[in-house]
């Protein structure tokens, strides 16, 4: 008698120290499921990890990622390229939905589109990052995503880019853009943006395959007193190779180069823009409080970054023989 009590005294200890600690016991399993493995696609993803360790996730103790990247060729594009893609989202997506995982990180704005569906119809949230135009992955506006998935967007506010730029260049007049008119270009905005600050856009449209150089030419003839990198695809999906021709036009010219995206490329005088680390971050928080049941996605605002980060060269500056206004010193900080 006195064993049978002493082991259902064990058992009872056992359960109960069981059930006081299910948070150290629980493993979450996240996939994560992009298109091309872009720098500013991993700045995002490292941001989203960063932030699920700090808040106490970590890879290989309590936390499992699959992380699928769908390859594509974004230079030479065909039709049967852009269907197999297409395919291919979809069919992951079908096998994320069957394998039940707790929670999918989509990872730019092609993909949570094709993908969320039917990955929310299998009753799994959804969390997007770096997806630079919400309403065109799905969601209702720029704030509200929709039932079953929220995120975190890179769109960033021209307005207050194109007013930092007056700040850095009070005397600039025209400004020369080399862009794609693929899915995703920030330039319409930044056009209307600039007319209200007094300046003129002349901009140049290129193609996937097309090198900068001769763009950047017909600019210059056309009296483009600095040139801009905006958050285009013409940049992205080709990893800012074609900046390095910009550097060397830009270097041989004195002709100032202003980035409105936040990668540590060389070249630029000043950079305005959205941290991806950032945006990951913010998508590591939604998704922490959908796993840990705090929240449902569909309660969750879409987040942003709130004000540009804003980074000066000033080294770079001087050798180009560019004086920088005092007013953006004081705003900016210097590039590491």
């Amino acid at each position: 008698m006195k064993k049978t009590v002493y082991l259902i005294v064990i058992l009872i200890a056992v359960l109960g120290l069981r059930s006081a600690c299910p948070a150290q016991e629980r493993t979450y399993r996240i996939e994560v499921l992009q298109i091309t493995d872009f720098i500013a696609f991993q700045q995002a993803y490292d941001g989203f990890i960063r932030e699920l360790a700090r808040s106490g996730l970590v890879q290989g103790k309590n936390l499992t990622v699959k992380r699928t990247i769908i390859d594509y060729d974004v230079v030479n594009p065909t039709i049967w390229k852009k269907a197999k893609a297409l395919w291919r989202i979809r069919s992951e997506a079908s096998r994320i939905a069957s394998e039940k995982p707790d929670l999918v990180l989509t990872v730019g704005t092609p993909v949570t589109r094709y993908a969320k569906d039917k990955i929310i119809a299998a009753g799994i949230p959804v969390v997007f990052t770096a997806a630079a135009f919400p309403v065109e992955a799905g969601a209702r506006s720029l704030t509200e995503a929709g039932p079953g998935f929220t995120g975190a967007t890179s769109h960033m506010d021209m307005g207050e880019a194109i007013r930092i730029v007056k700040i850095a260049f009070p005397n600039l007049k025209k400004v020369g853009v080399v862009y794609s008119a693929n899915l995703g270009s920030h330039i319409d905005e930044a056009i209307e943006q600039g007319k209200a600050h007094g300046f003129t856009f002349i901009t140049e449209e290129a193609g996937m395959k097309e090198h900068i150089t001769p763009f950047l030419q017909d600019l210059r003839k056309k009296g483009a007193e600095a040139f801009v990198v905006p958050p285009d695809p013409y940049y992205l999906m080709r990893n800012y190779e074609e900046v390095d021709e910009l550097a060397g036009f830009s270097r041989a010219g004195g002709v100032p180069v202003i980035s409105f995206v936040i990668v540590r490329f060389p070249g630029a005088v000043l950079y305005v823009g959205v941290d991806l680390e950032h945006i990951g971050a913010l998508s590591g928080r939604q998704a922490m409080k959908i796993l840990t049941g705090a929240a449902k996605p569909e309660s969750l605002p879409i987040l942003r970054q709130d004000k540009p980060t804003v980074l000066v060269d000033q080294k770079l500056a001087k050798s180009l023989g560019i004086q920088l206004s005092p007013e953006i010193l004081q705003i900016a900080q210097p590039v590491e």
